[in-house]
């Protein structure tokens, strides 16, 4: 079969590469760091394969130099990394500890100097313990906490960084966290998963303002949202219901304040039998609809709904973990249906339909607010060939397809500034421990040494030239 024509990118596109804190870091007792809800939750039995926890993870924290020298060499020009909020702020309130900050100013500087772009995302799910026992993303003051750690490390980073996003998955963290349990902390109410999502989207809003208060004029807030291509499985208005279901408690939960200044009013109709939305006052809709600079959009696979009953449609197939408790409050009625065609090991079907799909909303429903595409990737079954070498096709597949409905977005008048793989290397993938491999880069997890798998090569060579080899360079 013939290859497609050159696929180019427009010259100041960004190639990154993406992790967060407690996956790579390590060193979660060291310089007065303290538990996350994500060290409280791994090391609670039952909770993660294996009983894997991010105690070690792949020790970025003592490797961190010779990670960034890896970055270079692959030619990456972004990298997109989250700050611990524990190893900051150990209580999540209170002054910052400045080794905390140190790391991640050693860090900036280090990115610097090779001409690699830093993006700060400030909360990648870890939680400090402390707030999380005085209650956790369901209370008010959780967001007030978040925005004072925004300005404390806006302050320490913003003479050095531009790029800034507040929250990544806002919803991983209140619909897996509080919802189904199958992310920290572990808890199953419907009603603290809904508040959970407005303090978020408070957090967002009140950490925009409180960054932009210390940074200087050049920088860019942005939020990342994993939003879902939700797709009906037949044209029945039955299905399509359920489809609007799903898309206000995935996607209208936080883009409709963040974007528009408003929750969907069908979203507070398919929820009024478990939350009356009281916990929203007078005044937090303004606060969570600052303009952004950017957007950032997370995507790795679609969602594929009807309408019936849980019993009818036997296992959830959304994707996000197999828990007895649904992420999905007042949507018992909704079915979901494994879509068909390739997976990953993740259980996730490729379709790059998709990521075109959501990127072309995107620029519907904000129009002229530049996109990034903060998280794409594929974790596949990953093993070193008898020399050390690591093939892996299926990624690079898997990138190629991807990529091209990135370029293909642009060509139809999306603004999108830059794509950023995850991941940069193998890490912990949350409860599904060290089992899953989302990396370019292979890491043996018994000596943490890094091996660029073929996709890396790959990757490192449309960074450098603008293109999309053949996705059968493996190179």
């Amino acid at each position: 079969m013939p290859e497609p024509l050159t696929v180019t990118f427009p010259p100041a596109f960004l190639w990154g590469a993406a992790t967060s804190a407690y996956q790579i870091e390590g060193a979660v007792r060291e310089d007065g760091r303290t538990p996350s809800i994500w060290d409280t939750f791994s090391h609670t039995p039952g909770k993660t394969a294996g009983g894997d926890t991010g105690d070690v993870a792949v020790d970025h924290y003592h490797r961190y130099r010779d990670d960034v020298a890896l970055m270079a060499d692959l030619g990456l020009t972004a990298y997109r990394f989250s700050v611990s909020w524990s190893r900051v702020q150990p209580t999540g309130r209170g002054p910052a500890v400045q080794v905390g900050l140190d790391f991640y100013r050693r860090l900036v500087d280090e990115l610097l100097a090779k001409g690699i772009k830093p993006a700060v995302t400030l909360y990648h799910w870890d939680l400090p313990q402390e707030l999380e026992d005085a209650g956790g993303w369901p209370e008010r003051d959780t967001a007030h906490r978040f925005a004072e750690y925004a300005g404390i490390v806006g302050e320490a980073l913003g003479d050095r960084v531009d790029q800034w996003i507040t929250l990544n998955e806002p919803w991983c963290s209140a619909f897996l966290g509080y919802g189904s349990g199958v992310h920290a902390p572990g808890r199953t109410d419907p009603a603290a998963t809904l508040r959970a999502a407005h303090h978020l989207n408070l957090a967002h809003g009140l950490a925009t303002s409180a960054l932009r208060s210390v940074l200087p004029g050049r920088h860019q807030v942005a939020i990342s949202l994993n939003s879902s291509v939700v797709r009906p499985l037949s044209q029945d208005p039955a299905d399509l219901a359920a489809v609007r279901k799903i898309d206000d408690l995935a996607n209208g939960v936080f883009h409709g304040p963040i974007l528009h200044g408003a929750y969907p009013e069908s979203l507070f109709e398919a929820t009024a039998s478990v939350t009356d939305w009281s916990y929203v006052r007078d005044g937090d809709l303004a606060t969570v609809h600052q303009p952004l600079d950017t957007l950032g959009l997370n995507y790795y696979t679609p969602a594929l709904v009807s309408a019936g009953t849980a019993e009818a449609g036997g296992p959830r197939a959304d994707g996000h973990g197999g828990g007895d408790h649904s992420p999905w409050p007042g949507a018992e009625d909704v079915i979901f249906h494994q879509t068909p065609g390739e997976r990953t090991e993740m259980g996730w079907t490729i379709d790059p339909t998709g990521l075109h799909e959501l990127i072309m909303r995107y620029s519907r429903e904000a129009p002229g607010l530049p996109l990034y595409i903060t998280e794409n990737g594929a974790a596949y079954d990953d093993k070193p060939d008898p020399d050390g070498t690591v093939h892996d096709p299926e990624r690079i597949a898997y990138l190629h397809g991807h990529l091209s409905a990135v370029r293909r977005a642009i060509s139809d008048g999306a603004d999108v500034r830059g794509y950023y793989l995850w991941s940069l290397m193998d890490n912990f993938e949350w409860a599904y421990g060290y089992g899953k491999r989302f990396g370019a880069v292979y890491v043996d997890y018994a000596t943490l040494a890094r091996t660029p798998k073929a996709s890396a090569h790959w990757y490192a060579q449309a960074a450098r030239t603008g293109t999309l080899p053949p996705a059968r360079a493996a190179v």
